[in-house]
């Protein structure tokens, strides 16, 4: 059986800075592939060769098996009586295959096989000084001359790991013991601590003719051919994820890999990358390598084998996928879009939609990546698309029959299976919660049904959700809808009827329970003069403002106008908004990092005054500092575009490229890497890597997650919508940061 999977890698290039842009030229993105063979035992797969035919055989527990090119399905290559453990293969420079087993030794000329019997007992090893065909076990060496068979002294350790040759007329030979090195009659042993990281040897291979490298427990040991002299150490404080190296391979562009017990490592020069997790491997622990004729890595593992493919394509086509991908599993109705659950880890055939708690923000995300694409491209689709998700957000608010709430989501009836279902809250658990968070509210209804019974819409709506609409309809507003008459009135009463709902209520979102939501206030005499509000005090006088600006501009009645200025001048907000990003370790959030990124546009785009302007554009500089190594390009396009300062353009594309084609969140953990120090920094509650990876070696994230979190995924349960990449990706088109190379 064959699990396909795509994985994203970006071969990441040499970009150039330029006020114009950087060119969108193709780049090499990388996937992977699963080849699974027939049972549990087969799958730990021990060693790994392609032929020159592109026959790929794997060395198992189970025996001996072949995969012919084209080809999804593993054939034993041994009769079932023959079949057993596997240790070593070996290709010859006449193609022939050689395989050390459990009972002796055999060649394959093509699919044909022939048992060896002169040679008995296990062979480890298999391989050549150069010259003769050499085979190595616990019951000896034998040598093969291309005419007979003879056994000879072995002056080495009998457990033997990997025989190599020296293309001076020689071989290493790789123990348990250390390593051998035998030219002619000359025998060096290396194997002290002054020569090797340790004795303990697993594989040996070529960098150059005049460099090996030699790997084990502990690392790599990296030599001199000449002389045996040792150059230097890879070990996790130059780029080893783990120090059970199992096996070194040289790629034939030059390119070292290196498996171990965490993945495996391609070393770049001095830069390094890990492809480890479900995402890249069947299992963590690299047992061997092979690479075919088209450049194909295969990795053996101790749970099958994978594939790492690449092809060459450009980011429009990566955004063409993804927008595929998208469409087809994204949308549900009444066309909300987020993540869905797939009901197999990691089968994305086997999906169906799911709720969230912020539908309503990520769906606004949408709106306003679709409303990008419409004005970079005026693609009618996309327009749409836009307009459709701006009819879903409005059906949020009229789907709750009041004047202006909001709900979170909606699900039709026949769900059985939601987010948060109604609860019962008694007064013992209530007061447990109060005590341990004041501001806590006792909501058991999360759910309520819509008037006509056909769906059930979410309450206690969050700050972070009307900041999100508001986001979306600004953006929406700007690219379709201030020039279309039916559209600017559409978006002129809905935004104007949820802020009448928020200020007739006192600046707090009201729910049906007649009590502000639990994250929905804005009010003075929370933000400025309650203690527990203190956290928000920043971040949501901001949100406020810019909804007030937003209902402004696209109503022009001087009521907004008012309130804004009442907030500024009475309540001192636009000075709050000085501290909307807080560093404080212990607050920090990576949710406010986005949420803030969403209040920002309408503020820069809709207020004239050049006092409060510079207020805001320092309240951006602060936000800008604390997520400025985050690499995110939805970030740095939201501080260049609205800032109008242009920055880290490079890494923008850096993040667009090295971004998975895979999607599905599976669990990478990153805690037991060992070339990695992990810490508390940039924020207290979580466990994170010191230096940001990239995103290749971490989960599939949106932009309110901790990108340097050591652990992320949810183990492949569900597969995240691509609309965080596609809306910086848009953005970028549109305000030039991205440029499309015309053919």
């Amino acid at each position: 059986m064959r699990t396909v999977l795509l994985i994203s890698l970006s071969l990441l290039s040499s970009l150039t800075l330029s006020h114009a842009g950087i060119p969108d030229e193709p780049f090499l993105q990388e996937y992977r592939q699963f080849y699974l063979l027939p049972s549990k035992a087969a799958n730990d797969v021990r060693t790994i060769l392609v032929d020159s035919n592109d026959v790929v055989w794997a060395g198992t527990p189970a025996g001996l098996f072949f995969l012919q090119p084209g080809r999804s399905s593993w054939q034993a290559a041994l009769p079932a009586a023959e079949q057993g453990p596997v240790f070593d293969l070996y290709l010859d420079r006449k193609a022939k295959v050689w395989v050390a087993a459990w009972n002796g030794l055999y060649r394959f000329n093509g699919l044909k096989k022939e048992k060896i019997a002169d040679v008995d007992g296990p062979m480890a090893v298999a391989g050549s000084d150069g010259t003769d065909i050499l085979a190595m076990g616990p019951a000896g060496l034998w040598r093969y001359d291309g005419k007979a068979w003879e056994k000879e002294e072995m002056p080495f350790s009998r457990e033997d790991r990997c025989l190599v040759t020296d293309i001076k007329g020689g071989f290493y030979l790789g123990t348990g013991r250390g390593v051998w090195h035998r030219r002619g009659e000359h025998v060096t042993h290396l194997w002290n601590p002054s020569q090797l990281i340790s004795d303990n040897i697993f594989d040996i291979a070529y960098h150059t003719n005049k460099e090996v490298w030699i790997g084990g427990l502990g690392g790599i040991s990296v030599f001199t051919t000449n002389k045996d002299q040792k150059l230097t150490d890879i070990t996790p404080a130059t780029g080893l994820p783990n120090i059970w190296v199992r096996c070194v391979e040289r790629a034939p562009t030059g390119v070292m890999w290196a498996g171990t017990d965490g993945g495996v490592v391609r070393f770049l020069g001095p830069k390094h990358s890990l492809r480890h997790s479900l995402r890249w491997l069947p299992d963590d622990r690299v047992r061997d390598i092979a690479f075919d004729s088209r450049g194909d890595v295969w990795v053996a593992t101790a749970g099958g084998i994978s594939v790492l493919r690449k092809k060459k394509i450009t980011l429009e086509q990566k955004a063409a996928y993804y927008q595929g991908l998208l469409e087809r599993r994204h949308i549900r109705k009444p066309g909300l879009v987020e993540k869905c659950r797939l009901r197999t880890p990691g089968d994305t055939t086997s999906w169906e939609p799911m709720d969230d708690d912020n539908d309503g923000q990520y769906t606004s995300m949408y709106l306003a990546m679709e409303s990008y694409r419409y004005a970079v491209t005026k693609n009618p689709a996309a327009r749409e698309n836009a307009v459709k998700a701006f009819h879903a957000l409005k059906f949020l608010q009229t789907v709750t029959g009041t004047d202006g709430f909001v709900a979170r989501t909606v699900i039709p009836v026949t769900w059985k299976r939601m987010a948060d279902p109604n609860e019962t809250i008694t007064d013992r658990q209530y007061a447990d919660r109060l005590v341990h968070n004041p501001r806590d509210k006792k909501v058991e209804n999360h759910w309520r049904r819509s008037k006509d019974g056909k769906w059930l819409w979410k309450g206690d709506t969050s700050s972070d959700e009307i900041t999100g609409h508001m986001y979306g309809y600004t953006i929406f507003w700007e690219m379709i809808a201030k020039d279309d008459p039916q559209l600017r009135k559409e978006v002129s009463r809905h935004v104007t009827r949820i802020l009448d709902y928020i200020i007739d209520n006192g600046y707090v979102l009201k729910d049906l329970d007649g009590t502000h939501t639990k994250w929905g206030v804005w009010a003075p005499r929370y933000l400025n003069d309650d203690p527990d509000w203190a956290t928000e005090r920043g971040i949501n006088s901001l949100e406020i403002l810019s909804y007030l600006k937003l209902a402004y501009e696209v109503s022009g009645k001087e009521k907004y106008q008012q309130e804004y200025e009442k907030l500024i001048k009475d309540h001192h907000y636009a000075e709050n908004t000085l501290q909307a990003k807080t560093v404080m370790p212990a607050w920090r959030t990576f949710i406010d990092d986005e949420l803030v990124a969403l209040a920002y546009p309408s503020l820069m785009l809709y207020e004239k005054d050049e006092t409060l302007r510079d207020l805001y554009q320092k309240s951006m500089d602060a936000w800008y500092q604390a997520c400025k190594n985050d690499d995110s390009p939805f970030y740095y396009y939201t501080y260049d575009a609205f800032r109008k300062k242009e920055v880290r353009l490079e890494r923008s594309v850096l993040f667009l490229r090295d971004n998975p084609l895979d999607l599905v969140r599976w669990t990478v953990d990153n805690s037991r890497r060992e070339d990695i120090t992990l810490t508390h920094k940039p924020i207290l509650e979580d466990v994170e890597t010191s230096r940001l990876l990239p995103p290749g070696e971490r989960g599939i994230m949106r932009w309110d997650k901790n990108p340097w979190k050591a652990v992320q995924g949810d183990g492949g349960r569900t597969e995240a919508s691509p609309t965080f990449w596609l809306l910086p990706y848009w953005m970028g088109r549109y305000y030039g940061y991205i440029n499309k190379v015309e053919e």
